[in-house]
Protein backbone atom coordinates (compact mmCIF):
# COMPACT_ATOMS: atom_id res chain seq x y z
CA UNK A 1 0.00 0.00 0.00
CA UNK A 2 1.60 3.63 -0.57
CA UNK A 3 0.98 6.25 2.11
CA UNK A 4 -1.02 8.73 0.93
CA UNK A 5 0.97 11.83 0.11
CA UNK A 6 -0.87 14.70 2.31
CA UNK A 7 -3.13 12.68 4.51
CA UNK A 8 -2.88 12.07 8.06
CA UNK A 9 -5.88 12.31 9.47
CA UNK A 10 -5.06 13.16 13.25
CA UNK A 11 -7.30 14.93 16.17
CA UNK A 12 -4.03 14.12 18.48
CA UNK A 13 -0.40 14.37 18.23
CA UNK A 14 2.78 13.82 20.61
CA UNK A 15 4.98 15.46 17.89
CA UNK A 16 7.99 13.14 18.08
CA UNK A 17 9.93 13.65 15.19
CA UNK A 18 8.81 13.65 11.46
CA UNK A 19 7.00 10.70 10.19
CA UNK A 20 8.20 10.62 6.95
CA UNK A 21 10.37 11.68 3.92
CA UNK A 22 8.07 14.15 2.69
CA UNK A 23 9.02 18.19 2.89
CA UNK A 24 8.14 21.22 3.63
CA UNK A 25 9.88 24.59 4.92
CA UNK A 26 9.34 25.30 8.52
CA UNK A 27 10.92 28.93 8.99
CA UNK A 28 9.23 32.04 10.64
CA UNK A 29 7.34 34.45 8.71
CA UNK A 30 6.74 37.93 10.07
CA UNK A 31 3.43 37.68 8.02
CA UNK A 32 2.21 34.41 9.61
CA UNK A 33 0.20 36.21 12.53
CA UNK A 34 -1.90 39.11 10.45
CA UNK A 35 -4.85 36.57 10.40
CA UNK A 36 -4.29 35.60 13.32
CA UNK A 37 -7.68 35.17 15.79
CA UNK A 38 -6.51 35.91 18.96
CA UNK A 39 -3.24 37.34 20.43
CA UNK A 40 -1.95 33.57 21.30
CA UNK A 41 -1.38 32.61 17.77
CA UNK A 42 0.31 36.03 16.88
CA UNK A 43 3.58 35.04 17.57
CA UNK A 44 5.51 32.00 15.26
CA UNK A 45 7.74 31.58 17.87
CA UNK A 46 4.99 30.58 20.16
CA UNK A 47 5.53 30.96 23.89
CA UNK A 48 7.32 29.30 26.66
CA UNK A 49 6.88 28.78 30.61
CA UNK A 50 9.63 27.99 32.76
CA UNK A 51 9.59 24.86 35.40
CA UNK A 52 8.94 27.00 38.73
CA UNK A 53 9.78 23.95 41.47
CA UNK A 54 11.66 21.17 40.06
CA UNK A 55 11.50 19.33 43.42
CA UNK A 56 7.61 18.87 42.87
CA UNK A 57 8.47 16.35 40.07
CA UNK A 58 6.94 13.07 41.04
CA UNK A 59 8.76 10.23 42.92
CA UNK A 60 8.66 8.32 39.39
CA UNK A 61 10.17 10.69 37.49
CA UNK A 62 13.12 11.14 40.37
CA UNK A 63 13.86 7.90 40.93
CA UNK A 64 14.87 7.52 36.51
CA UNK A 65 18.24 8.09 36.36
CA UNK A 66 19.30 6.73 33.32
CA UNK A 67 16.28 7.13 31.44
CA UNK A 68 13.92 9.50 29.33
CA UNK A 69 10.75 8.43 28.74
CA UNK A 70 8.67 10.10 25.90
CA UNK A 71 4.74 9.27 24.47
CA UNK A 72 4.09 7.83 21.13
CA UNK A 73 0.73 7.11 19.79
CA UNK A 74 -0.04 3.54 17.93
CA UNK A 75 3.43 2.13 16.65
CA UNK A 76 2.82 -0.69 14.59
CA UNK A 77 5.85 -2.53 14.63
CA UNK A 78 7.36 -2.37 11.34
CA UNK A 79 10.73 -0.75 12.72
CA UNK A 80 12.20 -0.41 9.06
CA UNK A 81 12.69 2.94 7.46
CA UNK A 82 10.62 3.17 4.12
CA UNK A 83 8.68 0.28 4.56
CA UNK A 84 6.17 1.26 7.40
CA UNK A 85 2.58 2.15 6.25
CA UNK A 86 1.81 3.85 10.21
CA UNK A 87 3.36 6.72 10.42
CA UNK A 88 4.49 6.21 14.20
CA UNK A 89 6.46 3.70 12.91
CA UNK A 90 8.29 6.24 11.47
CA UNK A 91 9.12 7.79 15.02
CA UNK A 92 9.95 4.39 16.40
CA UNK A 93 12.68 4.07 13.85
CA UNK A 94 13.84 7.51 14.02
CA UNK A 95 16.38 6.80 16.86
CA UNK A 96 17.57 3.90 15.20
CA UNK A 97 18.16 4.98 11.92
CA UNK A 98 21.02 8.13 10.80
CA UNK A 99 19.99 9.69 7.26
CA UNK A 100 22.96 11.24 5.63
CA UNK A 101 21.06 14.56 5.99
CA UNK A 102 18.58 15.96 7.91
CA UNK A 103 16.55 19.35 8.60
CA UNK A 104 17.43 21.69 11.43
CA UNK A 105 15.11 23.92 13.79
CA UNK A 106 14.58 26.10 10.41
CA UNK A 107 13.92 24.02 7.79
CA UNK A 108 17.55 23.92 6.45
CA UNK A 109 19.23 21.14 5.67
CA UNK A 110 22.54 19.53 7.90
CA UNK A 111 24.54 16.68 7.61
CA UNK A 112 24.53 14.02 9.79
CA UNK A 113 25.99 10.70 8.48
CA UNK A 114 27.59 12.83 5.51
CA UNK A 115 30.25 14.77 6.68
CA UNK A 116 29.67 17.20 3.91
CA UNK A 117 28.25 17.27 -0.16
CA UNK A 118 28.33 19.47 -3.31
CA UNK A 119 26.08 20.21 -5.86
CA UNK A 120 27.00 20.46 -9.34
CA UNK A 121 27.06 23.65 -11.31
CA UNK A 122 23.48 22.24 -12.97
CA UNK A 123 22.53 20.94 -10.29
CA UNK A 124 21.94 17.48 -11.17
CA UNK A 125 24.66 15.96 -9.42
CA UNK A 126 24.80 15.30 -5.49
CA UNK A 127 28.38 14.17 -4.04
CA UNK A 128 28.07 13.12 -0.48
CA UNK A 129 31.25 12.37 1.92
CA UNK A 130 30.64 10.20 4.37
CA UNK A 131 31.90 10.35 8.05
CA UNK A 132 35.04 8.12 8.17
CA UNK A 133 33.69 7.16 11.88
CA UNK A 134 30.46 6.84 11.06
CA UNK A 135 29.41 3.12 11.76
CA UNK A 136 26.23 0.73 12.35
CA UNK A 137 25.39 -0.37 15.55
CA UNK A 138 27.27 -3.82 15.25
CA UNK A 139 30.51 -1.66 14.04
CA UNK A 140 30.43 -2.34 10.66
CA UNK A 141 31.52 0.84 8.84
CA UNK A 142 28.77 3.23 7.13
CA UNK A 143 29.69 3.19 3.15
CA UNK A 144 29.02 4.89 -0.16
CA UNK A 145 27.83 0.73 -1.12
CA UNK A 146 25.14 1.04 2.17
CA UNK A 147 24.19 3.95 0.37
CA UNK A 148 23.77 2.65 -3.31
CA UNK A 149 22.77 -0.20 -1.64
CA UNK A 150 19.43 1.62 0.06
CA UNK A 151 18.48 4.00 -3.28
CA UNK A 152 18.62 0.45 -5.38
CA UNK A 153 16.57 -1.17 -2.39
CA UNK A 154 13.79 1.92 -3.42
CA UNK A 155 14.38 1.15 -7.16
CA UNK A 156 13.37 -2.29 -6.63
CA UNK A 157 9.94 -3.07 -8.80
CA UNK A 158 9.19 -4.77 -5.73
CA UNK A 159 9.15 -1.97 -3.78
CA UNK A 160 5.56 -0.30 -2.43
CA UNK A 161 5.93 2.15 0.18
CA UNK A 162 5.70 5.58 0.48
CA UNK A 163 9.10 6.92 -0.96
CA UNK A 164 8.44 7.59 -4.42
CA UNK A 165 12.25 7.59 -5.47
CA UNK A 166 11.32 8.49 -8.86
CA UNK A 167 10.76 11.99 -7.85
CA UNK A 168 14.50 11.73 -7.09
CA UNK A 169 15.09 11.17 -11.49
CA UNK A 170 18.49 9.23 -10.40
CA UNK A 171 19.63 8.26 -13.82
CA UNK A 172 18.66 5.40 -14.87
CA UNK A 173 16.79 4.49 -12.31
CA UNK A 174 13.59 4.02 -14.33
CA UNK A 175 15.81 1.22 -16.31
CA UNK A 176 16.72 -0.40 -13.11
CA UNK A 177 13.26 -0.65 -11.90
CA UNK A 178 11.76 -1.74 -15.14
CA UNK A 179 14.36 -4.61 -15.30
CA UNK A 180 16.05 -3.03 -19.13
CA UNK A 181 19.48 -2.43 -16.74
CA UNK A 182 21.38 -4.46 -13.83
CA UNK A 183 22.67 -1.40 -12.34
CA UNK A 184 21.79 2.22 -12.01
CA UNK A 185 24.09 4.51 -14.00
CA UNK A 186 23.76 7.70 -11.70
CA UNK A 187 25.14 6.08 -8.66
CA UNK A 188 28.46 5.41 -8.55
CA UNK A 189 30.76 4.50 -5.58
CA UNK A 190 33.84 6.61 -5.52
CA UNK A 191 35.73 5.51 -2.43
CA UNK A 192 34.41 4.00 0.60
CA UNK A 193 33.57 7.56 1.88
CA UNK A 194 32.45 9.29 -1.34
CA UNK A 195 29.05 8.91 -3.67
CA UNK A 196 28.07 10.64 -6.38
CA UNK A 197 24.50 10.57 -7.79
CA UNK A 198 23.41 12.32 -10.95
CA UNK A 199 19.66 12.69 -11.85
CA UNK A 200 18.16 13.51 -14.63
CA UNK A 201 16.95 16.88 -13.45
CA UNK A 202 16.78 19.56 -11.22
CA UNK A 203 14.41 18.99 -7.97
CA UNK A 204 14.56 20.80 -4.61
CA UNK A 205 13.35 17.81 -2.98
CA UNK A 206 15.58 15.49 -4.17
CA UNK A 207 18.82 16.07 -1.46
CA UNK A 208 17.04 14.98 1.46
CA UNK A 209 15.62 12.19 -0.97
CA UNK A 210 19.37 10.66 -1.77
CA UNK A 211 20.49 11.69 1.92
CA UNK A 212 18.30 9.97 3.59
CA UNK A 213 18.11 7.18 6.37
CA UNK A 214 21.14 4.89 5.17
CA UNK A 215 20.32 0.85 5.66
CA UNK A 216 23.57 -1.53 5.76
CA UNK A 217 24.04 -3.58 2.94
CA UNK A 218 25.49 -6.39 5.14
CA UNK A 219 22.65 -6.85 7.16
CA UNK A 220 19.93 -6.34 4.85
CA UNK A 221 21.04 -6.83 1.43
CA UNK A 222 22.52 -10.19 2.46
CA UNK A 223 19.23 -11.99 1.17
CA UNK A 224 18.52 -9.68 -1.63
CA UNK A 225 17.02 -10.57 -4.88
CA UNK A 226 15.71 -8.75 -7.76
CA UNK A 227 12.34 -8.49 -7.51
CA UNK A 228 11.92 -10.14 -4.34
CA UNK A 229 11.92 -8.22 -0.67
CA UNK A 230 9.25 -10.08 1.52
CA UNK A 231 12.67 -11.38 2.87
CA UNK A 232 12.50 -8.44 4.64
CA UNK A 233 9.80 -8.57 6.56
CA UNK A 234 11.60 -11.03 8.74
CA UNK A 235 14.05 -7.68 9.86
CA UNK A 236 11.02 -5.48 10.68
CA UNK A 237 11.26 -6.58 14.21
CA UNK A 238 15.26 -6.45 14.18
CA UNK A 239 15.97 -3.36 13.18
CA UNK A 240 19.94 -2.61 12.56
CA UNK A 241 21.12 1.47 12.27
CA UNK A 242 23.51 3.58 12.31
CA UNK A 243 21.28 5.92 15.06
CA UNK A 244 21.97 7.20 17.99
CA UNK A 245 19.68 4.37 19.62
CA UNK A 246 20.17 0.49 19.47
CA UNK A 247 16.29 -0.71 19.18
CA UNK A 248 16.11 -3.43 22.43
CA UNK A 249 12.60 -4.36 22.68
CA UNK A 250 8.95 -3.68 21.52
CA UNK A 251 6.10 -4.52 23.97
CA UNK A 252 2.76 -3.82 21.32
CA UNK A 253 0.55 -1.93 23.23
CA UNK A 254 3.31 -1.06 25.50
CA UNK A 255 6.43 0.50 25.16
CA UNK A 256 9.33 0.35 22.78
CA UNK A 257 12.78 0.56 24.42
CA UNK A 258 16.21 1.27 23.04
CA UNK A 259 19.62 1.47 24.76
CA UNK A 260 22.06 4.05 23.87
CA UNK A 261 24.72 3.37 20.46
CA UNK A 262 28.36 3.69 21.54
CA UNK A 263 29.11 3.38 18.31
CA UNK A 264 27.38 6.33 17.01
CA UNK A 265 29.84 8.89 14.95
CA UNK A 266 28.74 12.08 17.68
CA UNK A 267 29.13 9.90 20.60
CA UNK A 268 27.46 7.58 22.88
CA UNK A 269 24.07 9.56 23.97
CA UNK A 270 24.04 11.20 27.33
CA UNK A 271 21.14 9.18 28.25
CA UNK A 272 21.85 5.54 28.41
CA UNK A 273 17.72 3.88 28.06
CA UNK A 274 15.10 5.64 25.93
CA UNK A 275 11.45 4.57 25.94
CA UNK A 276 8.69 5.08 24.09
CA UNK A 277 5.50 4.62 25.62
CA UNK A 278 2.44 4.11 24.12
CA UNK A 279 -0.41 6.27 25.22
CA UNK A 280 -3.74 7.95 24.25
CA UNK A 281 -5.54 10.98 24.73
CA UNK A 282 -7.67 10.13 27.62
CA UNK A 283 -4.62 9.20 29.80
CA UNK A 284 -1.68 11.24 28.36
CA UNK A 285 -1.85 13.95 30.91
CA UNK A 286 -2.18 12.13 33.65
CA UNK A 287 0.58 10.30 32.83
CA UNK A 288 2.96 13.17 32.49
CA UNK A 289 1.65 14.86 35.73
CA UNK A 290 2.27 11.34 37.42
CA UNK A 291 5.88 11.26 36.45
CA UNK A 292 5.46 8.38 34.13
CA UNK A 293 6.83 10.16 30.98
CA UNK A 294 9.26 12.85 30.37
CA UNK A 295 8.17 14.34 27.08
CA UNK A 296 4.52 14.71 25.75
CA UNK A 297 2.92 16.46 23.47
CA UNK A 298 -0.55 17.82 23.79
CA UNK A 299 -3.64 20.05 21.65
CA UNK A 300 -2.83 23.63 23.15
CA UNK A 301 -5.98 24.97 24.83
CA UNK A 302 -6.30 27.16 28.24
CA UNK A 303 -6.94 24.61 30.49
CA UNK A 304 -4.51 22.14 29.47
CA UNK A 305 -1.58 25.26 29.46
CA UNK A 306 -2.73 26.23 33.01
CA UNK A 307 -3.01 22.41 34.55
CA UNK A 308 0.22 21.85 33.14
CA UNK A 309 1.80 24.87 34.46
CA UNK A 310 0.21 24.50 38.11
CA UNK A 311 2.58 21.17 38.13
CA UNK A 312 5.47 23.74 38.50
CA UNK A 313 7.99 20.85 37.45
CA UNK A 314 7.25 20.92 33.55
CA UNK A 315 9.29 23.21 30.82
CA UNK A 316 6.07 24.19 28.64
CA UNK A 317 6.30 25.28 24.73
CA UNK A 318 3.35 26.68 23.32
CA UNK A 319 3.65 27.17 19.79
CA UNK A 320 2.39 26.75 15.64
CA UNK A 321 2.21 23.00 14.74
CA UNK A 322 3.89 22.63 11.00
CA UNK A 323 1.01 21.47 9.44
CA UNK A 324 -3.11 22.56 8.91
CA UNK A 325 -6.45 21.52 8.55
CA UNK A 326 -8.98 20.99 5.34
CA UNK A 327 -12.09 20.19 3.93
CA UNK A 328 -11.24 17.67 0.86
CA UNK A 329 -13.92 18.99 -1.72
CA UNK A 330 -14.60 16.23 -5.13
CA UNK A 331 -13.65 17.74 -7.83
CA UNK A 332 -15.05 15.29 -10.30
CA UNK A 333 -18.46 15.81 -8.76
CA UNK A 334 -20.78 17.76 -11.19
CA UNK A 335 -21.64 20.03 -8.53
CA UNK A 336 -18.48 20.84 -7.04
CA UNK A 337 -16.75 21.71 -10.84
CA UNK A 338 -17.42 25.35 -10.97
CA UNK A 339 -14.96 27.10 -9.34
CA UNK A 340 -17.63 29.31 -8.28
CA UNK A 341 -19.45 27.20 -6.44
CA UNK A 342 -16.11 26.30 -4.64
CA UNK A 343 -15.77 29.74 -3.70
CA UNK A 344 -19.12 29.91 -2.36
CA UNK A 345 -19.11 27.23 0.27
CA UNK A 346 -15.87 28.86 1.16
CA UNK A 347 -17.41 31.95 1.72
CA UNK A 348 -20.56 30.40 3.21
CA UNK A 349 -18.88 28.54 6.43
CA UNK A 350 -18.16 30.92 9.27
CA UNK A 351 -14.53 29.01 9.35
CA UNK A 352 -13.66 31.72 12.12
CA UNK A 353 -16.37 30.56 14.68
CA UNK A 354 -14.80 26.49 13.80
CA UNK A 355 -11.20 27.52 14.80
CA UNK A 356 -12.69 29.40 18.08
CA UNK A 357 -14.46 26.16 18.70
CA UNK A 358 -11.83 23.55 18.36
CA UNK A 359 -8.85 25.68 19.36
CA UNK A 360 -10.20 28.01 21.70
CA UNK A 361 -7.51 30.92 21.25
CA UNK A 362 -5.43 28.37 19.81
CA UNK A 363 -5.31 28.48 16.27
CA UNK A 364 -6.18 30.57 13.29
CA UNK A 365 -7.79 30.16 9.93
CA UNK A 366 -5.75 28.61 7.49
CA UNK A 367 -5.57 31.23 4.63
CA UNK A 368 -2.69 29.46 2.02
CA UNK A 369 -1.77 25.99 1.84
CA UNK A 370 1.42 26.02 3.95
CA UNK A 371 1.97 26.53 7.87
CA UNK A 372 2.94 29.46 9.28
CA UNK A 373 6.02 28.84 10.28
CA UNK A 374 7.26 28.20 6.98
CA UNK A 375 9.77 29.72 4.71
CA UNK A 376 7.26 29.76 1.85
CA UNK A 377 4.32 31.22 3.69
CA UNK A 378 3.48 34.65 2.16
CA UNK A 379 -0.25 35.64 2.24
CA UNK A 380 0.28 39.02 0.77
CA UNK A 381 -2.29 39.33 -2.64
CA UNK A 382 -4.24 36.41 -1.77
CA UNK A 383 -7.89 35.88 -1.74
CA UNK A 384 -9.37 35.95 1.27
CA UNK A 385 -12.82 34.36 2.17
CA UNK A 386 -14.12 35.82 5.37
CA UNK A 387 -17.54 34.75 6.20
CA UNK A 388 -20.26 36.55 3.96
CA UNK A 389 -23.00 34.68 3.07
CA UNK A 390 -24.63 37.41 1.12
CA UNK A 391 -21.49 36.61 -1.53
CA UNK A 392 -21.78 33.06 -1.08
CA UNK A 393 -25.28 33.48 -2.49
CA UNK A 394 -24.33 35.43 -5.69
CA UNK A 395 -22.17 33.27 -6.34
CA UNK A 396 -24.53 30.24 -6.49
CA UNK A 397 -27.11 32.30 -8.08
CA UNK A 398 -24.63 33.13 -10.71
CA UNK A 399 -23.94 29.37 -10.96
CA UNK A 400 -27.05 28.75 -11.76
CA UNK A 401 -28.15 27.01 -8.24
CA UNK A 402 -31.55 28.31 -7.49
CA UNK A 403 -33.51 27.75 -4.26
CA UNK A 404 -35.79 24.80 -4.66
CA UNK A 405 -39.39 24.74 -3.08
CA UNK A 406 -37.35 23.14 -0.05
CA UNK A 407 -35.53 25.57 0.32
CA UNK A 408 -32.44 23.59 -0.97
CA UNK A 409 -30.83 25.16 -4.14
CA UNK A 410 -31.52 22.91 -7.41
CA UNK A 411 -29.83 22.82 -10.54
CA UNK A 412 -31.21 20.66 -13.58
CA UNK A 413 -33.45 18.61 -11.10
CA UNK A 414 -30.67 17.92 -9.07
CA UNK A 415 -30.24 19.03 -5.65
CA UNK A 416 -27.34 21.12 -4.09
CA UNK A 417 -26.02 18.15 -1.03
CA UNK A 418 -22.87 17.67 0.60
CA UNK A 419 -22.31 14.44 2.65
CA UNK A 420 -19.50 15.08 4.93
CA UNK A 421 -16.89 12.35 5.58
CA UNK A 422 -14.94 12.82 9.46
CA UNK A 423 -13.85 10.36 11.66
CA UNK A 424 -14.23 12.69 14.71
CA UNK A 425 -17.72 12.45 16.54
CA UNK A 426 -17.14 15.30 17.95
CA UNK A 427 -15.83 17.25 14.89
CA UNK A 428 -16.38 21.14 15.37
CA UNK A 429 -17.34 21.33 11.35
CA UNK A 430 -20.86 19.21 11.73
CA UNK A 431 -23.12 21.83 13.74
CA UNK A 432 -21.83 24.96 12.32
CA UNK A 433 -21.80 24.20 8.30
CA UNK A 434 -25.10 22.51 8.81
CA UNK A 435 -26.64 25.64 10.03
CA UNK A 436 -24.13 28.02 7.59
CA UNK A 437 -25.26 26.22 4.41
CA UNK A 438 -28.98 25.84 5.37
CA UNK A 439 -28.52 29.66 5.48
CA UNK A 440 -27.38 29.59 1.70
CA UNK A 441 -29.94 26.69 0.47
CA UNK A 442 -26.90 23.69 1.21
CA UNK A 443 -27.82 20.24 2.28
CA UNK A 444 -25.24 19.62 4.53
CA UNK A 445 -25.32 15.94 5.78
CA UNK A 446 -22.80 14.66 8.11
CA UNK A 447 -21.02 10.80 7.50
CA UNK A 448 -18.94 9.80 11.00
CA UNK A 449 -17.03 6.41 9.77
CA UNK A 450 -14.07 5.00 10.96
CA UNK A 451 -10.46 5.66 9.80
CA UNK A 452 -9.76 2.90 7.04
CA UNK A 453 -13.81 3.50 5.57
CA UNK A 454 -12.74 7.53 5.08
CA UNK A 455 -9.33 6.27 3.34
CA UNK A 456 -11.22 4.11 1.22
CA UNK A 457 -13.58 6.28 -0.31
CA UNK A 458 -11.48 9.55 -0.55
CA UNK A 459 -9.06 7.04 -2.83
CA UNK A 460 -12.03 5.78 -4.56
CA UNK A 461 -13.24 9.25 -5.24
CA UNK A 462 -15.93 8.12 -3.90
CA UNK A 463 -17.47 11.32 -1.30
CA UNK A 464 -18.57 15.19 -1.35
CA UNK A 465 -16.38 16.68 1.44
CA UNK A 466 -13.99 14.93 3.58
CA UNK A 467 -11.94 16.21 6.99
CA UNK A 468 -8.60 16.02 6.90
CA UNK A 469 -5.26 16.78 8.47
CA UNK A 470 -1.87 17.37 6.54
CA UNK A 471 1.14 15.25 8.07
CA UNK A 472 4.38 17.08 9.26
CA UNK A 473 5.22 19.28 6.25
CA UNK A 474 8.63 19.17 5.32
CA UNK A 475 8.94 21.50 1.71
CA UNK A 476 5.82 23.34 0.35
CA UNK A 477 5.62 21.33 -2.13
CA UNK A 478 4.84 18.89 -0.34
CA UNK A 479 1.17 20.34 0.12
CA UNK A 480 0.32 21.17 -3.54
CA UNK A 481 2.19 18.13 -5.35
CA UNK A 482 -1.13 16.28 -4.87
CA UNK A 483 -2.82 19.53 -6.77
CA UNK A 484 -0.78 18.22 -9.88
CA UNK A 485 -3.71 16.87 -12.73
CA UNK A 486 -2.11 13.69 -13.59
CA UNK A 487 -0.75 12.91 -9.46
CA UNK A 488 -2.17 9.83 -8.65
CA UNK A 489 -2.66 10.99 -5.23
CA UNK A 490 -4.75 13.89 -6.74
CA UNK A 491 -7.90 12.59 -4.71
CA UNK A 492 -9.40 15.67 -5.26
CA UNK A 493 -9.83 15.21 -9.19
CA UNK A 494 -8.32 19.03 -9.70
CA UNK A 495 -7.16 20.06 -12.41
CA UNK A 496 -5.51 23.74 -13.34
CA UNK A 497 -3.13 24.44 -15.96
CA UNK A 498 -1.42 27.18 -14.01
CA UNK A 499 -0.67 25.34 -10.68
CA UNK A 500 0.63 22.35 -12.21
CA UNK A 501 3.58 24.63 -14.31
CA UNK A 502 4.02 26.42 -10.85
CA UNK A 503 4.47 22.89 -9.17
CA UNK A 504 7.11 22.03 -11.30
CA UNK A 505 8.53 25.32 -10.98
CA UNK A 506 8.94 25.39 -7.43
CA UNK A 507 10.66 22.14 -7.64
CA UNK A 508 12.44 22.73 -10.52
CA UNK A 509 15.34 24.72 -8.40
CA UNK A 510 17.25 25.06 -5.50
CA UNK A 511 17.26 28.47 -5.08
CA UNK A 512 15.19 29.40 -2.20
CA UNK A 513 14.58 33.03 -3.25
CA UNK A 514 13.16 31.99 -6.54
CA UNK A 515 11.07 29.16 -4.94
CA UNK A 516 9.73 31.71 -2.11
CA UNK A 517 8.43 33.68 -5.36
CA UNK A 518 7.13 30.41 -7.16
CA UNK A 519 5.01 29.38 -4.47
CA UNK A 520 3.55 32.72 -3.63
CA UNK A 521 2.13 32.91 -6.73
CA UNK A 522 0.77 29.65 -6.53
CA UNK A 523 -1.03 30.36 -3.62
CA UNK A 524 -2.69 33.74 -5.50
CA UNK A 525 -3.49 31.08 -7.71
CA UNK A 526 -4.90 28.49 -5.48
CA UNK A 527 -7.00 31.49 -3.56
CA UNK A 528 -8.97 32.53 -6.89
CA UNK A 529 -9.26 28.46 -7.85
CA UNK A 530 -10.47 26.79 -4.56
CA UNK A 531 -9.61 23.44 -5.21
CA UNK A 532 -10.39 22.84 -1.61
CA UNK A 533 -11.59 24.40 2.22
CA UNK A 534 -8.64 25.40 4.18
CA UNK A 535 -9.84 24.92 8.22
CA UNK A 536 -7.15 25.89 10.38
CA UNK A 537 -3.21 26.46 11.59
CA UNK A 538 -2.89 25.41 15.20
CA UNK A 539 -1.05 25.01 18.36
CA UNK A 540 0.50 22.34 20.26
CA UNK A 541 1.93 22.20 24.30
CA UNK A 542 4.69 20.26 24.53
CA UNK A 543 5.97 19.51 28.15
CA UNK A 544 9.56 18.24 29.17
CA UNK A 545 10.24 17.39 32.85
CA UNK A 546 12.01 19.80 34.35
CA UNK A 547 14.82 17.58 35.21
CA UNK A 548 15.57 16.76 31.50
CA UNK A 549 18.29 18.79 29.88
CA UNK A 550 19.10 18.81 26.12
CA UNK A 551 15.82 18.33 24.79
CA UNK A 552 14.51 21.34 22.06
CA UNK A 553 11.64 19.67 20.19
CA UNK A 554 11.23 21.19 16.77
CA UNK A 555 8.67 21.39 13.85
CA UNK A 556 11.10 19.21 11.50
CA UNK A 557 12.34 16.75 13.64
CA UNK A 558 10.24 16.52 16.29
CA UNK A 559 12.80 15.07 19.48
CA UNK A 560 15.41 13.07 16.95
CA UNK A 561 17.69 15.53 16.57
CA UNK A 562 17.91 15.97 20.39
CA UNK A 563 18.20 12.35 21.46
CA UNK A 564 22.05 12.05 21.78
CA UNK A 565 22.01 15.10 23.74
CA UNK A 566 18.89 14.53 26.22
CA UNK A 567 20.49 14.14 29.94
CA UNK A 568 18.98 13.81 33.39
CA UNK A 569 19.99 16.07 36.05
CA UNK A 570 21.73 14.79 38.92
Amino acid sequence: MKRLSLIFLVVFSMLLSACALNSSGDNESKDSGEKASTSAVKDAKGKSYKATDVSALPDKAKARKDTFIAGISAPGGVFLPYFYENGWDGNATTPIFAPLVDLDKDGKPVPILAESWETSKDQLTYTFHIRKNAKFSDGSPVTANDVAFTLKLLHDPAYNGYQDISLAAIKGGKEYKEGKAKTIEGIKAKDPQTIEITTDKVNAKALLILGGQVLSEKYYGKDYKYGKLDYLKDLYSKPLGAGPYVFSKYVPGQEIRYTANDKYYAGKPKTKNLIYKIIDKATSLQQFETGELDYAGFPADDDTVEQLKSLKFANIKVEPVNDYGLIYVNNTRPQFKDKEVRQALLYGLDRQKIVDVRFKGFGQVADIPVSPVSWAYNNQGVTEYKFDPKKAKKLLDKAGWKTGKSGIREKNGVQLKINYLTSDAEDAVIPIAKENYQDIGVKFEPDITDFNALVSKLTKKNYDFAAVSTSQILDPSDTVEELATKNPNNYMGYSNAKIDKLIQEGLGTLDITKRKEVYHELYKEFTQDPPYILIHYRQSARAISGQIEGLVPDNYTGIGSSLPNISIKK
